[in-house]
């Protein structure tokens, strides 16, 4: 199905590699994305998912988060169901990762 993975494991996974090896898909509404996202996120919406699943590759893993982890694992679900295989919940979500002190990017930090 889908690995949970929390920031620090993330970061020690995925943190040294480029986005182009790796998929990060921020499954929060874009008004939530807007103010605030882990930096290189792509912003999937989990409502508009089923119409765009179609740009995730499945060539590369792709790791999804929204703020506490929940969307993002129904997120998980959904592509798991579609065939998609190497896939990661970000399980402490946005919400964690700022609280870790990680960098974000958006609107409510400029």
């Amino acid at each position: 199905m889908y690995t949970e993975i929390d920031s620090e494991a993330y970061r020690e996974q995925f943190g040294n590699r480029d986005n182009d090896k790796h998929q990060l898909i921020d499954v929060r509404e874009e008004e939530e994305y807007a103010a605030a996202h882990i930096l290189g996120a792509l912003n999937i919406p989990l409502s508009e998912l089923p119409a765009r699943f179609d740009e995730i590759s499945e060539d590369r893993p792709a790791l999804l988060v929204c703020n506490t982890g929940i969307r993002s694992s129904q997120a998980a679900l959904f592509l798991a169901g579609m065939g998609y295989e190497d896939l990661y919940n970000l399980e402490d979500g946005t919400k964690g990762w700022m609280k870790k002190g990680y960098p974000v990017e958006g609107e409510e930090l400029d």
